[in-house]
C-alpha cells in the first residue's frame, strides 16, 4: 500500500486540511472557514474533528503545517499569530504528534508555500526561487537546493517588515492586499465619480479585488495605484536581488490575482533599481500553484520529514 500524508495550512481566514500521495498530489480535502471569535482553540477543535475522521482510514506517514505567523521550525513551537488570539507559544507541532503519533513538521506558511512553488510549481526549474506573498499582509520565503532557507530564529525571509524609507513605511503597508484597499478607498474619497465608487458600491473592505477590472477597463486611477505598488514592491525586491540571487521570483497572495499587469510592472521597476552587472535581473513570475500553494508545500514537508 502506497503511502499517504497530511498537510495542514493554518490561516487567519481559513484551515486547509488535505490527504496527499508521495507525489505531494493531493488526493483529499477538508476546507474550513476560521472564526476568528474563536481564536485559536476554535481552530484546534477543528483539526480534532477532522483527524478524529481522517487517520484511521489514511494512515498518514508524517504530518506538515505551514501556519500563519512566525513558528520555531525545529521545536514546531509557534512563536504568535497576528491575526488570531490563543496561538502564542503553542507547541503544535508535539499536541499534533500527540493525536496522530507520527512525525510532524511545522514550518511558516509563507516558507512553505515557497517550497511548494520551489519543488511543483512555477518555481521547479529554478534555483534559488524567492516566493512572495501579497494577501491580508505579506510575507516571503526562499528556497535553495531544494530546501527551506532558514536563518536565525525567530524570523527569515520577512520581506513585509523591510523598511521603503526612513519614514517607517514598509513594503506591508504599501503592498499588501488592506494596503491597496486603503488607495482604492482614499481615491474614492477624493472623486465619489470614480470607476471604483460604482464597482465597489456600499461595501466596505476587500477593495483590491476590483483593482483587475478597473485595470481592464484601463482607467488612470487604477494605473496609478498599479505603478505606485509595483514600484514600491520592486524596490523591496532588488534587495532580495542583490543580496540572495534568486533564479526566480514568483508572486502569490490574493494580490497577485491581478495577473499579468502586476507581474509586467514588477518586472519593469525591478530593472530600474537592479545593478548593471546583474542584469536583466530573476525571472518575475505568477504564482502556479493557487489556493493549494501551501497544501502541497505542507505535504511536501510531510514527505520529507517522515
Amino acid at each position: 500500500m502506497s503511502k499517504t500524508f497530511l498537510g495542514i495550512e493554518i490561516g487567519g481566514t481559513k484551515l486547509q486540511i488535505v490527504v496527499g500521495d508521495a507525489s505531494a498530489k493531493i488526493l483529499e480535502r477538508r476546507r474550513i472557514a476560521v472564526h476568528k471569535e474563536e481564536g485559536g482553540a476554535g481552530i484546534r477543535r477543528e483539526i480534532e474533528t477532522a483527524l478524529a475522521e481522517l487517520l484511521p482510514k489514511t494512515k498518514p506517514a508524517a504530518i506538515g503545517v505551514g501556519f500563519g505567523g512566525p513558528v520555531d521550525c525545529q521545536t514546531g513551537k509557534i512563536c504568535c499569530s497576528h491575526q488570531i488570539e490563543g496561538w502564542s507559544e503553542f507547541p503544535i507541532g508535539e499536541w499534533l504528534q500527540s493525536i496522530a503519533n507520527v512525525p510532524v513538521r511545522v514550518d511558516n506558511d509563507a516558507n512553505v508555500a515557497a517550497f511548494g512553488e520551489a519543488l511543483h510549481g512555477a518555481g521547479k526549474k529554478s534555483n534559488p526561487v524567492f516566493y512572495v506573498t501579497l494577501g491580508s499582509g505579506v510575507g516571503g520565503g526562499l528556497v535553495v537546493d531544494g530546501k527551506i532557507f532558514h536563518g536565525a530564529k525567530p524570523g527569515e525571509s520577512e520581506i513585509g517588515h523591510l523598511f521603503l524609507d526612513q519614514t517607517g513605511r514598509t513594503v506591508e503597508s504599501s503592498c499588501s492586499g488592506w494596503a491597496v484597499d486603503k488607495k482604492i478607498r482614499e481615491a474614492v474619497a477624493k472623486d465619489p465619480e470614480t470607476i471604483f465608487a460604482k464597482l465597489i458600491g456600499t461595501r466596505s473592505g476587500g477593495e483590491a479585488k476590483y483593482l483587475s477590472i478597473a485595470l481592464e477597463r484601463q482607467y488612470p486611477i487604477a494605473q496609478k495605484i498599479l505603478k505606485e505598488t509595483a514600484g514600491d514592491l520592486a524596490f523591496a525586491l532588488s534587495h532580495v536581488v542583490h543580496l540572495c540571487h534568486p533564479e526566480i521570483i514568483i508572486l502569490g497572495g490574493g494580490l497577485s490575482l491581478v495577473g499579468e499587469p502586476l507581474r509586467s510592472a514588477v518586472e519593469k521597476s525591478l530593472a530600474a533599481f537592479v545593478m548593471e552587472a546583474f542584469a536583466p535581473g530573476p525571472k518575475i513570475c505568477l504564482a502556479a500553484l493557487g489556493e493549494d500553494v501551501v497544501p502541497i508545500g505542507a505535504l511536501e514537508l510531510a514527505i520529507q520529514g517522515s
